[in-house]
Parts: C-alpha cells; sequence; structure tokens
C-alpha cells in the first residue's frame, strides 16, 4: 500500500480545519489509517477534536511516535489571496492553501511514510501518531487531552518526531531539541483621575507603569547558553484607553512577553517580575497588580541516539547537515516532552500563516522519504 503525500495534503487543506472546527481533516486520516491497520480512536474533549492511531501492539518495548495538527489559522482578507485558500491549487511546483505549510503536509507527510512503512516491512513494535486539532488555539485540550488519554489507557510511545516546519530558507537545515519557554504578564497600575491642570490633585498612574516597563525592558536576563539564545523581553502593549489630552488617567495597564532559556522557570520568572513591580509600587505609592500566564516552559532534549537519527536521515535525503536548534515559538513538543524524548523536523516555513501559504511539491515527497528512513533505521 502506498499513500501518495502530495495527493494526501492536497485533501487535506480541502478541509476548512480553521481552529476549532475539524473540517473533515481527522475524519479523512481516520479513514486512511484505518484502511491500512491502525487502530483509531477520536479523543476529543471540551470540544476539540483529537485523534490517535496506533498500528502494532499496546505496550510495545519500543513505539515511535509522530505528533501533529490538522487545525489551521484563519485565512485573513480572503481577497488578498491569489487562489481560493482551501482550494488546494498546484502551479509552478507549490501546493497553495491555508494549511500547506503548517502543517498539513508534514502530517500527509508521516502518515504516508507510516503507511508505507507498516504495510511493507511490519515492524517489530508499535507505530503511533497523536494529531489534534487545537495547536493554533488556546492548545489546552489538543496534544494534552492526547496524553492524559495514553496514560488512562496505557499507551506509550518510547520516542516522537513532531513534524512542525523547522527549517527557515532551505530543506534539512534546521532540527529542533528543544523550545524556549514563553510567558506572558499583565500589570496594572491604579491611581486617581484628575485635571491635567492640576496634576497634584489627581495620583497619575502613568510614570509609574513608564518606570517599571523600562526596568524590564533594560533588563538583560541572561546571556543564553550551550543550546538557547540569549532571553528576551518584548513589551507588547502599554494603554491607558484615554483620549483627552487634559485628564490624567486613573489606570494604565502594560503587558511583556518573556521567551526564556532553561536557566529559568515560569515561576522564578514571576517571581523577578513581582519583586520589580513591588519595587516600583513602593517607590510610586502606586496600587500595582500583575497576571502572568505561562504558555511553556523551556526544554531540552539533550543531543544524542534520537537527535542522531533524524540528522542522519535529513542528511542522507536531502544532502544537508542539520542545524540542531531551540530557537522559535513553542509547540505542542512542550507537552510531548513530559512523556518521552521529543525532537522536531519538518518544512521550510517560511509562507505559514501567510497569505497565499505554499510548499514546494518536491520537498513534501522529500519529507516524506525523510520520516521513512527514520521509521526504518529506528526498527532496524
Amino acid at each position: 500500500m502506498t499513500i501518495d503525500p502530495v495527493q494526501l495534503t492536497a485533501d487535506l487543506i480541502r478541509c476548512p480545519s480553521v481552529t476549532p472546527k475539524e473540517g473533515g481533516a481527522l475524519r479523512l486520516l481516520a479513514d486512511i489509517l484505518g484502511d491500512a491497520g491502525f487502530e483509531c480512536t477520536r479523543v476529543d474533549r471540551n470540544g476539540t477534536p483529537n485523534l490517535f492511531a496506533r498500528w502494532g501492539n499496546r505496550g510495545a518495548n519500543k513505539s515511535f511516535g509522530f505528533n501533529g495538527h490538522t487545525d489551521v489559522v484563519p485565512v485573513g482578507d480572503e481577497a488578498a489571496w491569489s487562489v481560493p485558500p482551501f482550494g488546494a491549487i498546484m502551479k509552478d511546483g507549490y501546493l497553495y492553501g491555508r494549511g500547506a505549510t503548517d502543517m498539513k503536509s508534514g502530517v500527509a507527510a508521516f502518515a504516508a511514510a507510516a503507511i508505507d512503512f507498516v504495510t511493507q516491512t511490519p515492524p517489530d513494535g508499535a507505530v503511533i501518531m497523536t494529531i489534534t486539532g487545537d495547536e493554533e488555539g488556546p492548545a489546552t485540550d489538543g496534544t494534552t487531552a492526547l496524553l492524559d488519554w495514553m496514560a488512562q489507557n496505557n499507551e506509550a510511545m518510547t520516542d516522537c518526531l513532531v513534524g512542525e516546519p523547522t527549517c527557515p530558507n532551505e530543506m534539512g537545515e534546521m532540527m529542533k531539541v528543544g523550545r524556549r519557554g514563553s510567558m506572558t504578564a499583565w500589570f496594572t497600575a491604579r491611581g486617581v483621575q484628575g485635571h491635567a491642570a492640576y496634576p497634584h490633585r489627581a495620583k497619575n498612574p502613568v510614570p509609574a507603569m513608564a518606570r517599571l516597563i523600562d526596568t524590564l525592558a533594560s533588563h538583560q536576563i541572561d546571556q543564553g547558553t550551550d543550546h538557547f539564545d540569549p532571553s528576551t523581553l518584548a513589551v507588547v502593549t502599554f494603554d491607558t484607553g484615554n483620549a483627552a489630552t487634559n485628564v490624567i488617567p486613573a489606570e494604565c495597564t502594560a503587558a511583556v512577553n518573556i521567551r526564556f532559556t532553561d536557566l529559568h522557570s515560569g515561576d522564578s520568572l514571576t517571581q523577578w517580575l513581582q519583586t520589580q513591580m513591588d519595587d516600583v509600587a513602593h517607590a510610586f505609592d502606586m496600587d500595582f497588580s500583575m497576571n502572568v500566564k505561562v504558555s511553556g516552559e523551556s526544554f531540552l532534549t539533550p543531543p544524542g541516539s534520537l537527535s542522531d537519527l533524524v540528522a542522519r536521515a535529513v542528511t542522507a535525503e536531502t544532502g544537508v547537515t542539520p542545524e540542531l536548534s531551540t530557537s522559535g515559538g513553542t509547540s505542542d513538543a512542550r507537552f510531548v516532552k513530559n512523556h518521552c524524548p521529543v525532537v522536531e523536523f519538518g518544512l521550510v516555513g517560511k509562507t505559514m500563516h501567510a497569505v497565499d501559504e505554499r510548499v514546494k511539491v518536491d520537498q513534501i515527497n522529500q519529507l516524506k522519504s525523510v520520516y521513512s528512513r527514520i521509521l526504518k533505521d529506528y526498527f532496524a
């Protein structure tokens, strides 16, 4: 049984699976995988669609897993597209459509590779796929729901590859062995509203907030590590909601986003933020509050057997030696790392989330070849 990953990518693109809509994508995959002998289970939670698929016996000593998602971001201004966003139009060697890069091509490539592998050379072990419809959304009931269900049902992966786009410009140039942590902090300073001509009668929260934000933005959190670039703090909003130039506002809000290395945790950085805020609140005699959301902790899969396996396959199929990187944003690998060792490798991601999102057709076939070699070598 042979599956064409390009055709499967096109079929998935035609499923309008904008988060949180399933759009038919998981049903399509369940049908194809089921025909190939995979045991497929829908693991929906709180309206979020998820699919678990396993070939081989539960509890196998060796089980290789793939993780990915079929949900996509909204198309934005459809009039700006040169093709229908869910039309899966092929032209000039590219396949166009929302999700073409992020990441229906990756899901199609690993599904096609897995089907070919288990039907042509059945391994001594299990091949598992965990595919969510909630990676682009809150991510609270997607891969986490799948991992929770697996724990409850004695399902396990011994190693996992996430098929997200990882290459900046050239196929094969980068794989991910970890990710920076991500967190956002929202601050509110509360003063007393008054007339701008009589500032002594008011209590202006803006200078206090400006001091806090300048203090945070001016601070170098760290200088990076062997595997991580330095942590960064970005000011993402500063607002009073005040349109009047003769009014001192009663309230000022701001937010910062921090991407951090494995030198820190969400808790340690929250404590640092709290200390800085308390110092400014005391200096200005201002009422401050803070709300923090940690989207994911930093993690590293130490270079070793799994990264070596993937790197060898990438080099063999692309002729390029991949850099082991932790750059970029978050991915569902941040959840999988609590279950088993995990790395990421996928396509060039230059057009993901963009108008006229597209992928080179030959790279989809190349990616399937990489995944096929990984499976062959893993179970050799």
